[in-house]
């Protein structure tokens, strides 16, 4: 666990420069008319998939408002520094990421849910078909290989583990490795690591391949819920009203959009995006998309997404118990997609 340790408190090094340099002001590098809004929107993508704002620009949702690759992200928790220090406009992270880069005094609020867990977007903790891995108790001493550390996936590897009965000490015995996603099912299959934390067109990529089976899944844990949120600076927000608006609720449509448009039509549309996009990509994978998971309209975030792991970060001494208040981590203000009654042409 001396891995584990030294990445976690890199980790919160990481975030204690975010919040340093956020205090010291930072600003979109496109264009900003005196209405509030700029011309573009500097974000990260994700190698093979195509993101919600990706997806809600394709469809003409975002209005006159345009996304600026600046390249990938392989983690949630650095998308969201990234935001922080103004390297990108928008970010996407795990709430528990959220909660603990806000805790380190970065001024962000989340502004729209982006990814969740339902009976089809989940992620899955997979061993191989013959692994003699069956409970709790048996991952002592394992390890567990996943795309980031203080995150979605080793939070929910932490419940169920302690839904299992694991003292302190032997938890601490379950050896958590960063692993990329893409990667993550080679590593499995080549016994590099015992446990795969898969999720989306990775986790059924997989699962078509056979061999391996899950030892439990966060839709299993926790039931349906939205997992992750966009975030803005608050600077951004302030200067530019305009352009988060159009953002936040083009998102919201793009998510409404892929509820009520049959599946094939949705892969076949991402598929056409990353084709034109010239990333040298293989969009094979996305054929195995079912769902973004978000579980409320249009991405609207209730409170409740955040005040969870609040409280597990509190629990595991990552912050202090109150140190942060949920309400003031995020705003529905941007969303107009979340309205009873959304546009939806």
């Amino acid at each position: 666990m001396a891995t584990t340790a030294s990445n976690r408190r890199q980790f919160l090094s990481l975030l204690g420069l975010s919040a340093m340099a956020v205090s010291c002001g930072t600003s979109a590098t496109g264009a900003t008319s005196n209405q509030g809004r700029t011309t573009t929107l500097r974000y990260q993508g994700w190698a093979g998939q195509v993101t919600l704002p990706e997806l809600a620009e394709d469809l003409g949702y975002l209005g006159d408002v345009k996304l600026q690759w600046i390249g990938n992200t392989i983690s949630g928790p650095q998308d969201i520094q990234s935001a922080a220090t103004g390297q990108v406009d928008f970010g996407g992270a795990f709430n528990g990421a959220v909660v603990k880069l806000a805790a380190n005094g970065a001024p962000i609020k989340s502004v729209i849910s982006y990814y969740g867990s339902d009976q089809h977007a989940y992620n899955g903790f997979y061993v191989l078909e013959d692994s003699p891995i069956r409970s709790t108790r048996d991952l002592i001493g394992k390890k567990v290989g996943m795309n980031t550390l203080g995150a979605h996936a080793e939070a929910m590897l932490d419940i169920y583990l302690q839904r299992g009965g694991l003292s302190r000490a032997e938890i601490a015995k379950v050896e958590r490795l960063v692993v990329p996603p893409v990667s993550t099912e080679q590593a499995l299959r080549q016994k590099q690591i015992e446990v795969a934390v898969l999720g989306g067109i990775l986790r059924d990529k997989a699962r078509a391949a056979g061999g391996i089976r899950p030892l439990f899944t966060d839709h299993q844990l926790l039931g349906a819920f939205s997992a992750g949120t966009y975030v803005m600076t608050d600077r951004f927000l302030q200067q530019n009203p305009d352009t988060a608006r159009a953002f936040v609720t083009g998102v919201g449509r793009a998510i409404e959009w892929s509820r009520s448009t049959p599946r094939e039509q949705v892969v076949a549309r991402m598929k056409a995006i990353v084709g034109r996009r010239g990333r040298n990509e293989d969009a094979a994978p996305l054929q195995y998309w079912r769902s973004f998971g978000v579980a409320e309209r249009a991405g609207r975030i209730t409170g409740k997404e955040l005040q969870l792991w609040a409280d597990w970060l509190a629990e595991r001494g990552d912050i202090r118990k109150g140190q942060v208040t949920v309400a003031d981590l995020y705003t529905n203000a941007f969303n107009a997609a979340a309205s009873p009654s959304p546009d939806r042409s």
